[in-house]
């Protein structure tokens, strides 16, 4: 029988930038502990059945599945949350548009829309943040919105709440005090969709048209039928598209408008007030 230390150091994933951070987290979730667990009991003995099923797991990520699917969770802001492969894996990058929409608005009472909310990471960050605030999450697709209820549920946020909504089908004439979104917004074709993590996740929550803007000028077109007065629209970009963002809140009337940049540099999140 092999001892945990010996599991981890015997664990080859060659093709993962962070292959010893992935095998620990696999280990560590066939025993049932933290990894802190690995750490302080290195010597301990693994039972056969961990071993088979660390080595099922293994063997699935040196195919490139995601740690977060194997696992079927992920972390985001101070949130533990489930996933699954009909939504993207939450990623460190957005946490900056969690940030700066915490900064538009005071911690009063105020109606706040998630666009394509996916597993409900960021509606469910900043419901955890702002208890006064009423979140409304959508999606399209209906097995999305389910996976960010139970998230919900776990979670025990009460002032977040979801709906199948494909943009702003199912919202006519609700409004809102902030919006904020994560749209698709790679170009078809783009050379990321083959590479990483990004393979085995959903291509409609990717890619938007040639340019990759075709949602988010679905969306500045028309946030202002569903923004307050006075009420901000904050997406997420690519880091090369900052510009172009700007120039279509610009062009539909949002004051103020500007771009914030994410640890690496890059201008990732665009953002304006509707007058």
């Amino acid at each position: 029988m092999s001892t945990l230390g010996s599991l981890l150091s015997n664990a080859h994933l060659p093709d993962s930038p962070t292959a010893r951070l992935d095998a620990e987290l696999l280990l560590a979730a066939a025993l049932g502990k933290p990894r802190s667990y690995l750490h302080t009991w290195p010597e301990r003995i693994a039972t056969r059945e961990v071993a088979t099923a660390f080595a099922a797991a293994l063997e699935r990520r040196r195919g490139g599945e995601p740690v977060a699917y194997i696992l079927g969770r992920q972390g985001f802001w101070s949130l533990d949350l489930e996933v699954a492969p009909h939504t993207l894996i939450p990623r460190a990058d957005t946490e900056l548009l969690v940030e700066a929409a915490l900064e538009c608005l005071p911690a009063g009472a105020a109606r706040v829309l998630d666009l394509g909310s996916g597993s409900g990471a960021i509606a469910l960050a900043l419901a955890s943040e702002r208890p006064a605030w009423s979140l409304l999450g959508v999606d399209r697709v209906a097995d999305a919105v389910a996976l960010a209820e139970r998230n919900r549920q776990r979670l025990r946020l009460d002032n977040a709440a979801f709906r199948e909504s494909h943009w702003f089908s199912a919202l006519e004439g609700e409004r809102f005090a902030l919006i904020v979104s994560n749209p698709p917004y790679l170009a078809a074709g783009d050379r990321h969709l083959g590479e990483g993590d990004v393979r085995f996740e959903p291509l409609s929550a990717l890619v938007a048209g040639p340019d990759g803007l075709d949602d988010i000028r679905r969306i500045v077109e028309a946030a202002p039928e569903h923004l307050d007065a006075g009420g901000w629209l904050l997406i997420e970009h690519g880091y090369d598209q900052a510009a172009a963002v700007r120039e279509l809140l610009s062009a539909r009337g949002f004051a103020g408008v500007q771009s914030r940049r994410d640890l690496g540099g890059h201008e990732r999140i665009s953002l304006g007030q509707w007058p």
